[in-house]
């Protein structure tokens, strides 16, 4: 299989936000980290995927099938979990598998026991008892026992403290390592996506800023720090802020011989800094409180 999931210029219109052709696609074995700040589309594109919202326009296939008209039959491969479960919060993890397994046709009792064991899921403890990074846990029990080729999560380690965070992102590496398998994640949290993810789908206001391979689009920047304070420099930034000992800032990778004529060294920035800078965009006033 080519292509596990694949977007093609998907839209959909809110009275005061739009999905405005939303476009990518994900391969088997890969692990894409879906990024972009709260509000910028990341949930209603995941809800769209699963047909949990009616896009107006565009396609979704899944599996090299249209999504919609295979919905049922595609959703059988496919683990999804949005950000914080809520249903049935006095039931044991034991009782809701109970009733989540009726609907998957190949459904594994004895590995969903076995995932448990490794999680150190306690299956009789009550859903409202579970800590944040249990519940993700829980949600990629399920999906692995009905041996799901697709997981899609809504930010899974949200909220988690950095160890059971570290768990979660070893065990998505380990789900793709076969190859067969693919996931796709959201999350603000862009350490996640250095430590896990091999492609990135960054989107702003709606709309796709890029896709591809998560190096590809770091080194397409890159961080400077100027303590000249060279204002001739400052139309070469994408966006920068103005300190008290110095100008700092996010430029493209082409435009380094500007800064390193200056004695300036441009560095590698992480995702976090181009995140923040490519957010900021043109916004470089500063701020009178």
């Amino acid at each position: 299989m080519e292509e596990i999931l694949r977007l093609e210029n998907v839209n959909k219109k809110y009275p005061s936000f739009s999905l405005k052709d939303v476009s990518f696609a994900i391969k088997p074995g890969e692990i894409m980290g879906f990024i972009g700040r709260n509000g910028a589309g990341k949930t209603t594109t995941l809800k769209c995927i699963m047909n949990l919202l009616h896009y107006e326009s565009g396609s979704i296939q899944a599996f090299e099938t249209d999504m919609t008209a295979n919905e049922l039959e595609n959703k059988q491969r496919i683990g999804f979990a949005l950000s914080e479960l809520n249903y049935y919060p006095n039931r044991t993890i034991k009782q809701l598998m109970n009733v989540t397994k009726r609907f998957y046709k190949n459904f594994d009792e004895k590995k969903f026991e076995e995932v448990c064991e490794i999680f150190n899921l306690d299956v009789n403890k009550k859903l409202e008892e579970l800590s944040s990074g249990m519940k993700v846990k829980y949600s990629v029990a399920i999906a692995l026992s009905h041996k799901a080729e697709l997981l899609i999560l809504d930010e899974p380690t949200s909220g988690l403290d950095p160890v059971s965070r570290e768990e979660v992102l070893d065990i998505f590496r380990e789900i793709v390592k076969s190859g067969d398998r693919a996931i796709l994640f959201s999350t603000h949290i862009t350490s996640d996506l250095d430590k896990c993810a091999s492609n990135i789908t960054y989107i702003h206001n709606g709309q796709i800023v890029f896709t591809g391979k998560k190096k590809d689009f770091v080194n397409s920047y890159l961080f400077v720090k100027d303590k000249t304070m060279n204002k001739d420099l400052e139309k070469e930034y994408i966006a920068y802020k103005e300190l008290d000992d110095r100008i700092e800032g996010l430029i493209n990778v082409n435009n380094k011989e500007v800064f390193i004529q200056n004695n300036i060294k441009p560095r590698e920035p992480d995702l976090e800094e181009i995140m923040i800078y490519l957010e900021r965009g043109n916004n470089n006033e500063s701020f009178t409180l």
